[in-house]
């Protein structure tokens, strides 16, 4: 399905990509990158959160430790993600780069909100809204492609953070009871250690699925301009990676994010740390190791997901193993709330983001 749309695309782009100025092109492309960029410095908490509540790592370890694995992620996942948000959720025969810039800039103004707001939501539901938005408002609910990516990319809206919250109270309760006999003392200093390893890959599976999306709106972008043959510019692929991109492309969406995640979130990392439930190094590592396990899955199958709802179901499944009590769910309800409006509030603000580009910025350069 993949080829005939990006041949169609192709085939079409010239003509408009010719019209265009390449500046506006590299703009678009630079804003995607602040998006990216945006997207680590919102989701910085969700890679050190945990690892800095329990005094592992100070906050300035935690973040390089975690800015170096997002930049890792280009060693280890593929671009599958990126293929999906590229060619598989809105008509690429009728995006062009305005609907990539107003998609681009809804959900921008909306991850600054919910920053300035201190609640952790989804900055990937925030983009693919904000492009849906922006394609809605061109050309009507047509622009949608319903399919299997858009079944996937809700339903994993939902059940992210289910199984995140599974797999962070089965962990719980397996290692409380492996280590039954162990001394709290022995338990925390082991675990300790250990909660390296777990922020270590899930900063991996961070970078894997969060810098994909960004790659994605790039592609669509160029392939939008014309430019297709510049998505597969220096595409490298190793023996157990399959890239089908190009290698700038990837390098700079995924050092982007890597630079966001090292200037970190401060205001969020104090909810997820601590304004969710109270966490031991132990806790700490079940959370993040489910998290992991999470993204990882849904990367290598092609799904766009929120890292974000992986955490935080996560870190809600080992707190409620200490009771429901422990939990304060006051902050489980508002970002849930936060949640269901970034769709509808991000497909809003690119919407008229794009009504307001295609009336006083597209008749320049027509």
């Amino acid at each position: 399905m993949t080829l005939p749309i990006l041949a169609t695309t192709a085939a079409t782009g010239p003509a408009q990509g010719s019209a265009l100025s390449l500046g506006l092109i590299f703009f678009i492309v630079a804003v995607a990158l602040v998006f990216d960029f945006l997207n680590g410095f919102h989701d910085a908490a969700n890679s050190i959160a945990t690892v800095v509540s329990t005094r592992v790592l100070a906050p300035s370890q935690a973040v390089i430790w975690a800015g170096f694995f997002n930049f890792a992620a280009v060693l280890v996942f593929g671009t599958g993600v990126a293929q999906t948000i590229g060619t598989g959720l809105v008509d690429t025969r009728i995006v062009d780069v305005y609907v990539v810039f107003g998609g681009l800039m809804g959900a921008i103004v909306w991850n600054i909100i919910t920053w300035l707001l201190a609640l952790p939501t989804s900055s990937s539901h925030a983009l693919v809204s904000g492009i849906a938005g922006a394609a809605v408002a061109k050309a009507g609910l047509g622009a949608i492609i319903v399919g299997r990516e858009w079944g996937l990319l809700l339903l994993f809206l939902f059940l992210s953070p289910m199984i995140g919250f599974l797999l962070g109270a089965i962990n719980m309760i397996a290692v409380a009871w492996i280590f039954r006999r162990a001394t709290p003392h022995r338990v925390d200093g082991l675990f300790r250690r250990l909660q390296l390893l777990s922020a270590s890959v899930y900063s991996l599976g961070h970078g894997g699925n969060d810098a994909q999306k960004t790659m994605g709106i790039i592609v669509l972008l160029l392939n939008a301009a014309g430019h297709a043959p510049w998505t597969v510019y220096g595409k490298v692929t190793l023996p157990w990676v399959h890239n089908e991109y190009g290698l700038p492309i990837i390098l700079a969406c995924n050092a982007a994010i890597a630079l966001g995640t090292i200037f970190g979130g401060w205001r969020i990392v104090k909810t997820m740390g601590s304004g969710i439930t109270r966490l031991a190094p132990v806790g700490g590592f079940c959370a993040e190791l489910s998290a992991a396990t999470t993204i990882f899955g849904a990367t290598f199958c092609h799904i766009p997901i929120s890292t974000t709802h992986a955490i935080t179901g996560s870190i809600l499944g080992v707190g409620t193993t200490r009771g429901v009590r422990s939990v304060r769910w006051i902050w489980g309800q508002r970002i849930i709330l936060a949640w269901i409006l970034t769709i509808p509030c991000a497909a809003f603000m690119a919407g008229i983001t794009y009504m307001l580009v295609h009336l006083l910025l597209q008749p320049l350069f027509q």
